[in-house]
């Protein structure tokens, strides 16, 4: 099937009245992107953000009259001008596989590797550690910066025998990687319950469920760990550090990310009262803090 798509850019204050005139139209969907560069990291609970200036799609049959949709919008909406609103025929597409292409093997370190489902490794392959992901379960795959420098911290360490707590696990990606690596458990802690339903099922997927325990915050126990890693973002790390040292054992390995550059002194600052060895590592515009817990 194709479609045809309507778009526009338009104000944050603007985007619920312009989306429900174009649902009203018959819009089948409707897509928000930044329209500059304002990134929303990880909401609150119950927040849904969006961005100062947004880039509103919206996709209609093919078969829909191009000239009267644009007519009806600016009656609906009168300060839309009709040259502000662009249209181009969408073809049909297996939007899953394409997005799926695109995820290629990725290396971190020296042993491990993280793979899609639909490649398989070399069968004479048998010195690499091997995660397998779903790209569809699109939260963390190790694409990011942030989720790369993890990885690559937790490769370049002795695992084997060791309990781990991942702190904002997402979809696992650390967690897994951590047991593959030799670690006897992992915990994995996350607010967003479908993130703990990705761990579940990536870490099921991986033959390592057994060994991976998961929890919301509040259901947190915080007994000493042996390693801890938390990929999240630099507020919540500054409010988490008294938690995250009492959930580490003396000289515990440590690792922090989700942190822009710039934002480090700050939590080399506060973290210093618990932790020694504090090292920072840089990948593009992010940052992380590894270092150990103080005896």
């Amino acid at each position: 099937m194709a479609w045809i798509e309507l778009s526009l850019t338009i104000h944050s204050n603007e985007q619920e009245r312009i989306e429900l005139a174009l649902e009203d139209l018959g819009a089948l969907s409707v897509t928000l992107l930044d329209a500059e560069d304002h990134p929303i990291f990880e909401p609150a609970p119950g927040e849904t953000p969006v961005w100062p200036t947004i880039k509103l799609a919206a996709l209609f049959d093919v078969a829909v009259d191009r000239i009267g949709l644009v007519h009806a919008l600016t009656d609906l909406v009168p300060e839309i001008a009709p040259d502000q609103i662009d249209i181009r025929d969408v073809a049909d597409a297996d939007w899953v596989r394409a997005w799926m292409d695109t995820f290629q093997p990725m290396q971190f370190g020296q042993r491990l590797w993280i793979y899609p489902w639909n490649i398989e490794p070399p069968a004479d392959d048998t010195d690499s550690i091997i995660v397998r992901l779903d790209p569809g379960l699109a939260f963390g795959t190790g694409t990011h910066p942030t989720t790369a420098l993890c990885l690559e911290w937790l490769d370049g360490l002795d695992l084997h025998g060791r309990q781990v707590l991942d702190y904002g696990c997402g979809s696992g990606v650390l967690a897994i990687a951590a047991l593959k690596l030799g670690a006897a458990r992992v915990v994995g802690v996350d607010l967003d319950p479908q993130a703990l339903e990705a761990s579940r099922d990536n870490a099921d997927r991986n033959g390592v469920a057994a060994q991976l325990s998961l929890c919301l915050p509040a259901d947190h126990d915080n007994l000493p760990q042996d390693i801890l890693v938390a990929n999240i973002l630099a507020g919540p790390l500054g409010e988490l550090a008294p938690l995250f040292a009492a959930a580490c054992k003396p000289a515990a390995p440590f690792a922090l990310s989700g942190i822009l550059a710039g934002q480090e002194p700050e939590l080399l600052q506060r973290y210093a009262e618990w932790f020694d060895d504090l090292q920072v590592a840089q990948r593009e515009d992010w940052v992380r803090i590894s270092g150990r817990r103080k005896a």
